[in-house]
């Protein structure tokens, strides 16, 4: 568990990354990383060089949808001209449709690490790739590792 805090600690404090400038840039998009497996429409502003935040929202109106809405923060770590790597942390509402008439909402969030890529010539487009822990409680609690490709993890297009 110390060795969690020290981790988290060295992230926030550690010097200022340099990376491609994307400082107040918008990035819109869609994720799908939360647990209700409602797909997201998710937002990312750059407010400095080591520091991002975002949001998502997702709704699903049908009998077994349901609806999700949650902040992100991001820390950078490093950075190169086509890739950051980053620590995150997602808070997230989430509500869960079993049938027409039952839904249970709960809770979910992440912290882990991440990085987000783009390809020369494409810099406005950004593919994130993610890993961590995250805890969650629709049913039970439960504490789940967590691993999303960058088709689930986020693609932002910045404006």
């Amino acid at each position: 568990m110390n060795l969690i805090k020290i981790t988290l600690l060295a992230i926030l404090f550690s010097q200022a990354s340099f990376a491609a400038e994307k400082i107040g840039r918008l990035g819109v998009g869609f994720t799908n990383q939360v647990k209700n497996d409602v797909p997201s429409l998710s937002f990312k502003l750059q407010k400095s060089k080591s520091f991002s935040f975002g949001g998502l929202l997702g709704l699903d109106t049908s009998d077994n949808g349901g609806w999700n809405a949650g902040l992100k923060a991001y820390r950078n770590i490093f950075d190169e001209p086509y890739l950051t790597f980053y620590a995150h942390f997602l808070g997230a509402l989430i509500n869960q449709k079993t049938d027409a008439v039952t839904d249970k909402t709960g809770f979910q969030f992440d912290m882990g690490l991440g990085s987000e890529f783009s390809f020369q010539g494409l810099q406005s487009l950004g593919f994130s790739v993610e890993f961590g822990v995250s805890f969650s409680k629709i049913d039970d609690f439960s504490i789940q590792t967590s691993g999303s490709n960058f088709l689930v993890g986020a693609v932002h297009f910045y404006l």
